[in-house]
């Protein structure tokens, strides 16, 4: 087993929190509040708290990514399915069970797993570059 490549890990939780940014905001943004039922981002130190969780929760994510990646020395398109595969086959139908309980939307859930599989994919990107 190798180290974790933890700039890797860095460039890869920077990565997926950017992917959000942008998903959330110009090609998602005003659909997943209709959806949500959220009308205004929130301000101040309530943002502040839900950014740096959410980029908490992305380094969890992506670090167990790196773990894996350090465990077997994958060759770089089976890092990209790895993380392709966390996104797609793990934590989507995570969400999809959720939601499924709470009567949500099948456009919710299509915003939400498509942000956590293309964010993913994005920290393989990083994981490769920085190998």
């Amino acid at each position: 087993m190798g180290p974790v490549n933890w700039l890797g890990v860095a460039l890869g939780t920077a990565g997926c929190f950017a992917v959000g940014a942008l998903w959330y905001g110009v090609l998602f943004g005003k659909r997943w509040q209709r959806e949500v039922g959220v009308s205004e981002p929130p301000k101040g130190a309530a943002a502040a708290r839900i950014m740096g969780l959410t980029l908490l929760a992305e380094f969890v994510v992506v670090s167990m990514l790196a773990h894996l990646v350090a465990r077997t020395a994958p060759a770089p398109h089976v890092v990209l399915m790895m993380a392709g595969g966390f996104g797609a086959a793990i934590i989507a139908p995570a969400i999809g069970i959720n939601y499924l309980h709470q009567r949500r939307s099948l456009a919710l859930f299509a915003i939400d797993a498509g942000h956590i599989v293309v964010g993913l994919l994005v920290a393989g990107l990083a994981l490769i570059a920085t190998a």
